[in-house]
């Protein structure tokens, strides 16, 4: 009876899974992915892409869709440059954040703002492929067919304000990070994919200069 109830609660638990991820089932050594993950994102130095950006709102039945151009240079360079629907620029250089829209500029320092300090850090771990490390978070891997799914689930109580969990797409192909899904507790979520990456190509410095 003992071992009849373990299969049972064994096939909820994959039920479970396949139902919240189709087509995905729990890796079987973590260990050996999170390695050949960090090896791989070792060698980038610089990320030049496109983006898209889908944001679902639970009072919108209709998602909202922006597009624009994402770079990404070692040490902590990131450069987020929306330009359809509208124009929103937001550069990452260090510990000093630049925003600027149609009406202003903005400049700050995420060492006077510890909850920005950390969405500073998601950013930057998600790209540089180091969020599995990270302490803030509690990590569970998926496996599917071309592609790993990494689910984070926030261990702070202002995380967990943010974010119900965040969801990295990894190719299987060659461990490079396709997509970003960030899940709010409200149930908003936004998925951002990356298309027409290219790595370690040279990035002019002043993409990342703050003004």
């Amino acid at each position: 009876m003992y071992k009849f109830l373990l299969t049972i609660a064994g096939c909820l638990a994959i039920g479970m899974v396949s139902a919240q991820y189709p087509g995905y089932k729990p890796v079987e050594d973590g260990t050996a992915f999170e390695s050949r993950f960090a090896a791989a994102s070792q060698k980038i130095s610089s990320i030049k892409s496109d983006f898209i950006q889908e944001k679902s709102l639970s009072l919108l039945a209709e998602k909202i869709v922006s597009k624009g151009k994402f770079r990404f240079s070692r040490e902590n360079k990131v450069r987020m440059e929306y330009t359809q629907p509208f124009q929103y620029l937001m550069i990452i250089n260090g510990s000093n954040v630049y925003i600027k829209d149609s009406q202003k500029e903005s400049k700050l320092s995420t060492r006077s703002n510890k909850l920005f300090q950390q969405i500073n850090k998601i950013i930057i771990d998600c790209v540089k492929g180091t969020a599995l490390q990270s302490d803030d978070f509690k990590t569970k891997l998926y496996e599917g067919n071309t592609s790993f799914l990494a689910e984070l689930s926030p261990v702070q109580k202002n995380l967990k304000q943010l974010f119900s969990h965040i969801n990295i797409y990894i190719e299987k192909n060659s461990f490079e990070v396709s997509r970003i899904e960030m899940h709010e507790p409200s149930g908003d979520n936004t998925s951002m994919r990356f298309v027409n990456r290219q790595f370690n190509t040279p990035l002019a410095d002043a993409l990342f200069t703050i003004p």
